[in-house]
């Protein structure tokens, strides 16, 4: 599927997002709705209003990646728009494109090495 380096962030644009919208109409919601950078090399993740559409925005050195999947039965679970953050990980969103609802799993803590600074 996807393999991302830990520098890639990805941003969910929460509630329903028009899946008419392509590649440029993505990346105007991109900067005026999440107030971010559409050529930042981040993810921006779109979901439709019957939660059964996904676009993944991605700005390569070159070039806009857009990525679709439409499901042929069910729904994604997605973050509502009262939902606290707009950002996620590389394995949640793996989590939520497979079909689990991330929002019921619950992550055990696991040791994480503290960055030195120099």
């Amino acid at each position: 599927m996807l393999s991302l380096p830990p520098s890639v962030r990805i941003f969910i644009a929460r509630g329903a997002t028009d899946m008419r919208k392509q590649i440029d109409g993505l990346a105007a919601l991109v900067e005026h709705v999440l107030h971010e950078d559409p050529f930042s090399g981040h993810l921006f993740v779109f979901c439709n209003r019957a939660r059964d559409r996904v676009k993944i925005l991605y700005w390569e050195s070159s070039g806009y990646w857009l990525m679709h999947k439409r499901l042929e039965a069910g729904r994604f679970a997605w973050p509502d728009v009262d939902s606290a953050s707009g950002t996620t990980s590389a394995t949640e969103l793996h989590a939520m494109l497979g079909g689990l609802d991330i929002s019921r799993a619950k992550q055990r803590r696991r040791y994480r090495r503290k960055s030195e600074t120099a």
